[in-house]
């Protein structure tokens, strides 16, 4: 959020400097002479509301805040370019409740003193927020909710400062200022008229300099031309037209700040009650306008920031700046990209920033007395107009985008009748709101297919082809995805319940589910019991091992009681398993062959039946008999080893490896099977792993051998390579099939 100059969509590119030193030194300078006459101005804000000469207390609150968070939060914060000085949050919270403790009562010096604790705390709270990792959270605020806030702070900064540009006494509400001219001072309102074009024109002429100090140079030029008519206005003494003598006197910035130390020792826990709300707005307010200026830069400058520590860098800068009397602040974003684009490359430049403000301070005194305060109205006024983003009025004209439109509008009316908090906690509920409106009109189902479109890959010789083409027509697949929660659960029972009368199946593929609650699995439950009344089932596969949230989501539906063992629902790690399964079902009499059973002899397999005795006796010499231990591989992917493999016993899964561990199951092989045709044909080696389900037996035909038993029995030879064929066709016909049916 920024406070500063504005974020220029194309924003210069930081120099190329040989010596890191001396871009961090002039980085630093230009951050300094961008962020001091906003942080003099932010300080008088705040101060002017409780009258009298406070109003030149405010400006040096400004520059001690300005140098104490120079100094301290880049030293301890986690961002190398970023610059910490008074903001315009800080301004607008705070000035507020400068005018709110001053219409209770409470007496100037006791209100500046709540103020000073209130900064104190924020700046504590900080801490507390990085320390518990909160940095990681803060920064994902919706982008609406951060466009109203950057509005309405903006607006707030102009509310405020059109009684000081228009001359009209303190406490003046700039309503009752802009409709009595009576209280209106000619002279400040041309001074703040020419400060501000002076704002506007000096970027279009030059960028060595920036716009502010030529701007608040050209309103003390104009004050003191106007005295120079006016003999008057040229003293700081009682003048309401300047900022006046800062009041240093002779007392060191060590004693001051052992003074305030003390005050605020003194402080009872009323008082800290009191502002503790306070604080905290404060607090979160100062963290998203810091994380935003980080995650600006970082994007500028292709680096990372550490989000907790640059909190714990923040609180301390806010500690260190309410114990000498300073003004609490944040990361500006105007400041900083100064920094960047002067050649400031490490935290040096922020450090150095703090020093020269503090070289500022100690030299520059008697000269901040002479600012006219309508010069650093000026500023501010444009500085909050930069803040108001003007492109997301667009946002009214798009149907699409209406909504978001109105979250900002809201955000911005809560900021202006009500307080900034509450406008940020407004923004984010209608934001979440908006969310899961979003996620109710997005269909859960990714895809429907019928049975009839699926197919085993549960391979036996012998198998009968017909089932094939007819697939598993009491069999529905749902491949469901995104959030199933509370917003979805109607339309997910919509999409399932017709299913119930229908299919004695309903298989649920969870591999894009994003989310699930509890609402979804009474849903789930709801439509398992349905299939039960008509003795069907609810089946789920390629469940994920855990969701975005955390989530087991296998743990969580046995736990919510959908998956458990006296039921008809079950979980399958793939959808190939899950066929498998229903393909079982399917014939109860095709039981898969058990690991003691005696292994199938060349001679019992189906696909040599009525070869001559003599073919299969050379068949018998050619081929190895091996065997494997469940888990263990029968052949590799990438190995070219030419062999073929009959299984003789056992179960075997063939997969093709994908990315990183993941595989695609392709088929799963039983007694009297062919693996391996790819590697026996293909030089380059097999496709893919088969990895042994339980012990298994295999005939294992090399390449040679099977060449010189083509030489004696090429009629065998054939029949080999026709299975092979087939093998690979059905294989293919699979694929095909699951290919239209995920077009489909």
């Amino acid at each position: 959020m920024t406070d500063n100059t504005p974020v220029a969509p194309d924003a210069p590119a930081p120099k190329a400097v040989k010596n890191p030193w001396v871009g961090d030194i002039w980085g630093g300078l230009a951050a300094m002479l961008v962020a001091l006459p906003s942080a003099i101005a932010f300080g008088v804000t705040i101060f002017a509301p409780l009258g009298g000469t406070l109003a030149a207390q405010g400006a040096m609150a400004g520059i001690l805040g300005a140098t104490a968070l120079g100094l301290v939060a880049p030293a301890f914060g986690g961002s190398q370019r970023l610059i910490s000085a008074p903001c315009a949050p800080a301004a607008a919270v705070l000035s507020a409740l400068a005018i709110s403790f001053t219409q209770q009562g409470i007496t100037a010096p006791a209100v500046v003193l709540m103020l000073a604790l209130i900064g104190l705390l924020s700046g504590g709270i900080q801490i507390g927020l990085g320390l518990v990792g909160v940095g990681r959270l803060i920064k994902f605020i919706p982008f609406p909710v951060v466009s109203g806030y950057l509005s309405g702070v903006g607006l707030i900064i102009i509310g405020s400062q059109i009684p000081k540009w228009l001359g009209a006494p303190s406490g003046t509400e700039w309503v009752r200022a802009v409709l009595s001219p009576s209280l209106w001072a000619w002279q400040s309102l041309v001074v703040g008229t020419v400060v501000m074009a002076t704002m506007l024109l000096t970027p279009k002429l030059t960028r060595a300099v920036p716009a502010a100090i030529v701007a608040l140079l050209a309103g003390v030029g104009c004050y003191l031309a106007l005295g120079l008519v006016n003999p008057a206005l040229l003293s700081t003494v009682n003048n309401p037209l300047l900022i006046g003598s800062l009041g240093v006197g002779d007392v060191s910035l060590l004693e001051s700040a052992r003074e305030q130390w003390l005050a605020l020792r003194n402080l009872g826990l009323e008082a800290v009650v009191k502002v503790l709300v306070p604080a905290l707005t404060l607090a979160v307010l100062l963290s998203i306008d810091t994380l935003k200026t980080c995650v600006v830069i970082d994007a500028m400058t292709n680096t990372s920031h550490d989000s907790n520590r640059e909190l714990i860098g923040q609180g301390l800068g806010n500690i260190a700046s309410a114990v000498i009397g300073g003004v609490p602040g944040a990361g500006t974003m105007g400041a900083s990209l100064v920094n960047l684009s002067s050649g400031g490359t490490t935290r040096r430049s922020g450090l150095l920033a703090g020093g020269f403000s503090l070289l500022a301070f100690l030299l520059l005194s008697p000269l901040i007395a002479w600012v006219p305060v309508a010069a650093l109205a000026a500023i501010l006024m444009v500085i909050g107009a930069r803040m108001i983003d003007r492109h997301s009025l667009q946002f009214f004209y798009s149907r699409a985008t209406r909504l978001d439109f109105l979250v900002i509008l809201s955000v911005i009316l809560v900021a202006l009748f009500g307080n900034l908090i509450a406008a940020s906690g407004v923004g984010v509920a209608l934001a979440i709101l908006l969310f899961i409106r979003e996620q109710t009109k997005s269909s859960v189902i990714h895809r429907r297919m019928e049975g009839s479109q699926m197919f085993s890959k549960n391979s036996r010789f012998g198998k009968d082809p017909a089932s094939l083409e007819s697939g598993f027509p009491s069999m529905v697949v749902f491949e469901l995805q995104g959030s199933l929660f509370f917003g979805t659960a109607n339309q997910l029972h919509q999409a399932l319940e017709p299913e119930t009368a229908t299919h004695q199946f309903v298989i649920l593929s969870m591999r894009r589910v994003q989310s699930l609650d509890v609402t979804a699995t009474h849903v789930l439950e709801q439509i398992k019991d349905r299939l039960e009344e008509h003795d069907g089932y609810l089946v789920f596969c390629d469940i994920p091992k855990g969701l975005p949230s955390g989530l087991k989501m296998k743990r969580f539906l046995k736990e919510t009681g959908v998956v458990h063992r006296n039921s008809k629902a079950f979980a399958f790690r793939e959808l190939d398993e899950a066929l498998e399964w229903v393909e079982a079902q399917h014939s109860p009499n095709a039981q898969p062959e058990p690991i003691e059973a005696q292994a199938l002899m060349l001679c019992d397999l189906p696909l040599l039946a009525g070869q001559p005795a003599a073919a299969l006796a050379a068949l018998e010499a050619a081929v190895e008999p091996r065997s494997i231990k469940a888990g263990k591989k029968v052949f590799k992917a990438g190995v070219a080893d030419s062999e073929l493999f009959i299984v003789r016993r056992g179960s075997v899964k063939i997969t093709l490896p994908l990315h990183k561990k993941d595989n695609y199951h392709l088929s799963t092989a039983g007694p009297g099977t062919i693996i391996g045709a790819m590697g026996f044909l293909d030089p380059e080696g097999h496709s893919g792993n088969a990895v042994a389900l339980t012990d298994t037996e295999v005939y294992a035909l090399s390449r040679e051998g099977f060449n010189k038993l083509a030489e004696q029995h090429s009629a065998l030879a054939l029949v080999i390579l026709q299975a092979v064929a087939r093998n690979l066709s059905n294989r293919l016909h699979i694929t095909i099939a699951e290919l239209q049916a995920l077009r489909g």
